[in-house]
């Protein structure tokens, strides 16, 4: 790959990767190719440093077992994507802001044709730089795009907890509440409400 020409997205726009299964003859030649272990050390770098990159290695994860030339090819692409961007760094700063830190939630209703599950996620920005980030596909079925929202913003609360908990045990006690923000107005007035949950 190092000859590669860089690229300017992780993943092809409006791949589906989903509905391929490999030939026998197809898996006899990825027999032969380290997909298991490029994924793998693109999870180690999405998880470290590279938040950018966490919902492709997410996508490209769920294929671990079955793995299709295509696939192969997708990460090949996020590879040179990798290439263009490894002069990208998370900058922190001096904050001024009295919340130490905000967190932002969101999801995609349905993302996944295979099991109509959604993919939520979040980030946790401190001092103008991401220093926690999610990207998974949710463990069940939702049946709207409220519900989508409302559950990444669940993942995203307990972040705020962990967080709060973890700068007290610092010394760093949060004097103001958390903010979360989600972009999805019904989530917004499902979360507010006490009616829909006990």
């Amino acid at each position: 790959m190092e000859d590669s020409n860089p690229v300017r997205t992780p993943l092809s726009p409006g791949s589906d990767l989903s509905s391929l299964v490999p030939t026998p003859s197809q898996q006899e030649e990825m027999h032969f190719i380290p997909y298991l272990a490029a994924v793998g050390s693109l999870q180690y770098l999405a998880t470290m440093t590279q938040p950018d990159i966490a919902y492709a290695v997410s996508y490209l994860g769920r294929f671990n077992h079955n793995p299709h030339p295509e696939h192969w090819t997708a990460v090949k692409h996020l590879l040179c994507y990798l290439k263009g961007t490894s002069h990208y760094k998370l900058i922190y700063s001096k904050n001024d802001n009295p919340e130490l830190f905000q967190t932002y939630s969101d999801a995609s209703h349905s993302g996944c044709k295979q099991t109509s599950r959604s993919t939520g996620g979040y980030a946790t920005v401190m001092c103008g730089a991401a220093i926690g980030w999610s990207s998974k596909r949710q463990p069940f079925v939702t049946l709207s795009s409220t519900e989508a929202e409302y559950v990444a913003a669940v993942e995203a609360g307990k972040e705020i907890k962990w967080m709060r908990n973890i700068l007290t045990e610092f010394g760093y006690p949060p004097s103001y509440a958390s903010t979360l923000f989600i972009d999805n107005k019904s989530g917004i007035e499902v979360s507010k409400n006490p009616e829909h949950h006990g």
